[in-house]
């Protein structure tokens, strides 16, 4: 029995598990076939003794070191479901024991509306004994959660079986099981395409909605385990994150922004001006309206490059401008109806105090809406605020304009290229770390039109920034600069395309997927690529693409 990861989504990944020759892909579901309960024609895997015999049964009490087979089976877990912190507990201990290259099975549960969460957690197999024993209570599985047989006055299902019936009435034993088996099947296709375009964790904050287990799985796992889910969440992703709820707020990636913000971004050294905006809904937000009419007051001044800009917005808290086409500032989506919530204002509140303890300005100008200023204005000392009604009116932005003139009245000229270069090393910390963007910038000019810049040295290209990826793209003149983020191959290994994980020796533990990974062999750099994996399990793997490679020498 082997298993591969080919995609991954957080903790949970599209795999292929190989039994007796059978490839299987996962998240999946085991079908139990017997001669009272007959597997549908569409189940991609049946339940046999084979699967147990080639696996090893884990229980609460038992040493997961000693767990050596590829596929792990969870005893009880059906029981230990009813204990929602304890469950948790228990599947990431078991993950972290049992490594990247195990699948795990939890028999018993699974069902339309917690496959997605379980799946997030890293779960990977199920069985189909949850829709078995929902039929024989007539219950009938939807997405919302399950429906008694007694209760539907409708059919509004348009599965094979649902199809035939128009009366509830008329669902048998049979009916009622079959239709459980295409609405587990159907989810479970959903959750493996989330999975494999990145957006499971837009599904989980869905699905929780309609069901309380679920709900305090996620608030467990995102309470106690952020590391966890940080350390598998990509720094650079195109998939869009739909902030709708309370739960986005402690998403992964959006906590990783934040701590990045407040310990590793810097503002850029000539500003002394904060200009303090609201958000937009098309993203970046420079494509917007609004913030081009924001950046057309700020023009105006003629020297614009003394104010910095740093938007306002939920479930990020602070955007700065440099750090507007970066993931997930770049990708979020989320309701505006003008009213902010309690956790919504904690926040904003905190993550602003604690920035300005650290980034100091010499003035401090508000353009926002009053509904923004009344909870954060306590906050800031001296602030001006520009915005009289709508942020974008004629009287707001003459306001802004004017407001502006005065603050930089007498402000020393910062020529462009200065600001330019500054910007570039504020991306630069927040990517790499302070030591490397300093390294990375010391003797360097900047080309190219914001978002699209190039970064030289001495006529040599060092990296390059596009809109649609907000990083910086090293090149191997570029990485060689770089001291974090490397990953060793062995010594024998030839390196022809993609580094894979069994010619990996070494390798950074703060690498993430989507990160630049400098590849070095004998110490001396070779390539320069993106990471398809984090710095753990390219270590840990025997087999999968870890680095994409963009150059080599």
């Amino acid at each position: 029995m082997q298993y591969s990861v080919t995609k991954r989504d957080g903790p949970a990944r599209i795999g292929e598990l190989t039994i007796e020759q059978k490839k299987i892909t996962t998240p999946n579901i085991f079908f139990i076939n017997t001669q009272r309960f007959r597997a549908p024609d569409f189940a991609e895997t049946i339940l046999s003794k084979e699967i147990e015999s080639e696996s090893n049964i884990v229980s609460p009490e038992d040493d997961f070191k000693k767990a050596t087979a590829n596929l792990i089976i969870v005893k009880y877990a059906s029981q230990l479901l009813n204990q929602h912190k304890n469950f948790v507990d228990y599947i990431i201990n078991l993950r972290k024991n049992i490594g990247y290259q195990r699948a795990i099975y939890v028999p018993v549960v699974g069902d339309p509306t917690n496959i997605a969460i379980f799946a997030y957690l890293g779960i990977d197999l199920f069985d189909s004994t949850s829709a078995i024993i929902a039929a024989r209570n007539k219950n009938l599985f939807f997405e919302t959660g399950a429906v008694k047989k007694d209760d539907l006055k409708e059919i509004y299902c348009n599965c094979p079986i649902c199809n035939k019936i128009k009366n509830p009435k008329e669902l048998s034993y049979e009916d009622i099981l079959n239709h459980n088996y295409y609405a587990i099947y159907s989810e479970l296709r959903r959750v493996r395409d989330t999975i494999a375009n990145q957006n499971l964790r837009n599904l989980v904050e869905n699905r929780i909605r309609v069901d309380p287990n679920s709900t305090a799985i996620l608030k467990n796992l995102d309470r106690n385990y952020q590391n966890y889910l940080e350390k598998r969440a990509p720094v650079a992703c195109k998939s869009k994150l739909i902030a709708t709820s309370k739960e986005s707020i402690n998403r992964p990636e959006i906590k990783r922004f934040q701590n990045r913000v407040l310990n590793r971004y810097r503002k850029p050294k000539s500003t002394k001006i904060l200009l303090l905006l609201p958000c937009s809904a098309k993203k970046p937000y420079f494509l917007s309206k609004s913030h081009k009419f924001f950046r057309n007051a700020l023009l105006s001044t003629k020297n614009p490059n003394v104010v910095h800009e740093v938007i306002i917005t939920s479930p990020l808290g602070l955007v700065p401008r440099e750090l507007e086409c970066t993931f997930p500032a770049a990708n979020y989506d989320i309701p505006v109806i003008g009213v902010w919530d309690d956790y919504e204002k904690e926040m904003i509140t905190s993550l602003l105090s604690k920035y300005l303890e650290i980034n100091k300005y010499e003035k401090i100008i508000a353009h926002l809406p009053k509904e923004l200023i009344d909870f954060i204005k306590p906050l800031i000392k001296n602030v001006k605020v520009t915005c009289i009604d709508n942020p974008t009116s004629n009287k707001s932005l003459e306001k802004l304009k004017s407001t502006l003139v005065e603050a930089i009245y007498e402000s020393e000229k910062i020529a462009n290229q200065v600001r330019a270069k500054e910007e570039i090393f504020c991306l630069a910390q927040y990517q790499f770390g302070e030591k490397d963007a300093v390294e990375l910038l010391k003797n360097c000019t900047i080309k190219g039109k914001y978002p699209y810049r190039k970064i030289f040295e001495n006529g040599k290209q060092l990296g390059m920034i596009i809109q649609e990826r907000g990083l910086i793209s090293l090149t191997l003149d570029g990485a060689q600069k770089i001291n974090d983020y490397i990953v060793e191959i062995y010594d024998d290994f030839e390196l022809k395309g993609s580094v894979f994980s069994p010619g990996i020796k070494d390798a950074d533990e703060q690498i993430r997927i989507g990160d630049e990974v400098r590849v070095n062999n004998k110490k001396k750099i070779v390539a320069i690529g993106v990471a398809q994996m984090n710095g753990e399990e390219m270590v840990e793997s025997t087999h999968g693409e870890a680095i994409k490679v963009r150059h080599k020498i």
